[in-house]
């Protein structure tokens, strides 16, 4: 893709999570109703719903060739060899609880490759965008490379469903957790991955995460020197992602190497 293209989608990806969050940000403000999906945590709202149509909308719109995949089920097979994968909600429990820690996030897709990322946090106001090719912003300002730390150094940001703990999965968190130096279960992975581009925390780590929990940080991540991994251990797909040791080292530990 050239830059040219790339600042485009970067700025229409800054709008439609901006818009988002505003929008999911006042519904909650009016009242929500909540249903469960998978499990009590797993839930989703009319909020949720109406900032991912209100996405797929504006792309129907500015991107029509794009294809699009949305947490709460949109779907569109593009004739651009592109994909815009979407979270209008991400951390949808901290959101209906009434905390802060929650976002909107979009990636774009292409040729198979996150090229693009773009989170906003309604709370604080805050909007990351920037992708491996694009360097990454908070609030217009770049963000500094991150710094390379073993996984001994690493603040980790993590969950495990507590059922899976007394399991060979849990077996396998554990080794990598209890090699780290301290642990965060913050409740929304796209904002724990903006934490690691920034410096804050050093490593997200957590298995079955799908496309729009784990593209949009990826492509931030990369974008200031991270790296991102995946590994099958334990019967499940890991994902870690943060400075290429800690990355390395806790794939080692889920592998039990």
């Amino acid at each position: 893709m050239d830059r040219l293209s790339l600042v485009a989608d970067a700025a229409l990806a800054a709008d439609l999570v901006r818009e988002a969050g505003q929008l999911a940000a006042e519904m909650r403000g009016d009242g929500l109703r909540t249903e469960h999906k998978s499990s009590l945590t797993d839930v989703v709202t009319a909020a949720d719903r109406a900032a991912e149509r209100l996405i797929t909308d504006h792309l129907a719109a500015f991107r029509p060739a794009d294809g699009v995949l949305g947490e709460e089920g949109a779907s569109k097979d593009g004739t651009s060899g592109r994909t815009w994968v979407i979270d209008p909600v991400d951390g949808t429990y901290n959101f209906v609880q009434g905390l802060t820690w929650w976002c909107s996030a979009v990636a774009l897709v292409e040729d198979g490759d996150v090229v693009l990322g773009a989170v906003y946090h309604p709370h604080d106001d805050v909007l990351f965008v920037g992708g491996p090719d694009l360097p990454p912003t908070r609030n217009g300002e770049l963000i500094p490379s991150i710094e390379d730390v073993p996984l001994a150094r690493a603040c980790v940001a993590t969950y495990l469903h507590p059922p899976h703990q007394s399991t060979q999965v849990g077996a396998a968190y554990r080794r990598m957790a209890g090699s780290a130096a301290t642990l965060r279960l913050l409740g929304s992975g796209t904002l724990e991955a903006m934490a690691v581009a920034q410096g804050q925390i050093h490593l997200t780590a957590q298995h079955s995460v799908p496309d729009w929990d784990r593209l949009p940080g990826e492509a931030i991540i990369r974008g200031v020197g991270g790296v991102s991994r995946s590994v099958d251990a334990a019967g499940v797909t890991w994902t870690a992602m943060g400075p290429p040791t800690a990355v390395r080292q806790a794939v080692a530990a889920l592998e039990g190497r």
